[in-house]
């Protein structure tokens, strides 16, 4: 297992509406009801999505936008890292050295996180 560890930075708020408009097929992949959100953490170095990441094919949902889903997890919670096929690609909103996690809750509301926090994510 390899561990990420980074800090928490703000984030632009768009994956939270595909999160919402797109819940059921995330369930059905990751098997998880995700919160409409995600916290953005910043690393180090690059993340690169691996080759057998889940994935969400635009055709899938009627749309043109494809998401690799990373299963991990976050303060012992079973989450996922979400991230387009242009932020892979470095054409996104985000450097590839920004991970977005989602998971059942609140992350920032359920641990108390700020800003500038580090935390550790398992993938």
């Amino acid at each position: 297992m390899r561990v990420l560890a980074g800090r928490v930075v703000s984030s632009v708020g768009n994956f939270s509406y595909w999160i919402e408009k797109l819940k059921g097929y995330y369930q059905r992949k990751a098997g998880l009801l995700l919160f409409p959100g995600t916290l953005n953490v910043e690393l180090a170095e690059e993340y690169s999505i691996p080759a057998n990441a889940l994935r969400l094919e635009g055709e899938e949902y009627g749309g043109d936008v494809s998401i690799n889903i990373v299963p991990c997890r976050i303060f012992d919670e079973e989450a996922v890292i979400l991230r387009t096929d242009s932020n892979e690609r470095s054409e996104g909103l985000h450097p590839k050295t920004i991970v977005e996690v989602a998971c059942e809750v609140k992350l920032r509301d359920k641990y108390r996180l700020k800003d500038g926090d580090i935390v550790r994510i398992e993938v």
